[in-house]
């Protein structure tokens, strides 16, 4: 038989009142998300990031030593569209051609600069993504 006097979470936090604080604080957060500042730049925004965190290195910087692993990387990419779905954003071909292609070299990426031995390279250009991007055989 369940203890009764022990508080459910939704109680011990606070009820209601409580859970509107923290997603009202959590959305202030949000907006100032270097992460978030990140993709719009990336996607064409504002420079936001550069100007904040130094652009690219520290993005990459962000992954070092980290050991991402190929399931993350895929989870990651799958939560971010399965959200554009929800969220009703664009779902013509092109837009979506081109989220995925960044989503997937982006996450990519960060797998490679998050296993052991990776370095920064200071002078890394912050990458711009649009319609059609594909460049060729990554380099490194």
């Amino acid at each position: 038989m369940p203890n009764q006097s022990i508080p459910s979470l939704y109680q011990w936090l606070g009820g209601i009142d409580a859970l509107n604080r923290l997603t009202t604080r959590f959305y202030e957060h949000v907006k100032d998300d270097s992460l978030l500042a990140f993709l719009a730049e990336v996607l064409g925004g504002p420079a936001t990031y550069s100007e904040r965190h130094g652009g690219h290195p520290h993005m990459i910087q962000r992954h070092l030593n980290r050991h991402l692993t190929q399931d993350q990387r895929r989870r990651w990419v799958s939560l971010l569209l399965e959200t554009a779905d929800e969220l009703r954003m664009p779902d013509d071909p092109e837009f979506r051609s081109a989220l995925v292609g960044y989503l997937e070299w982006g996450s990519r990426l960060a797998v490679i600069n998050s296993q052991s031995g990776a370095t920064v390279d200071q002078n890394a250009p912050m990458p711009k993504w649009g319609w059609g991007e594909v460049k060729g055989p990554y380099t490194g």
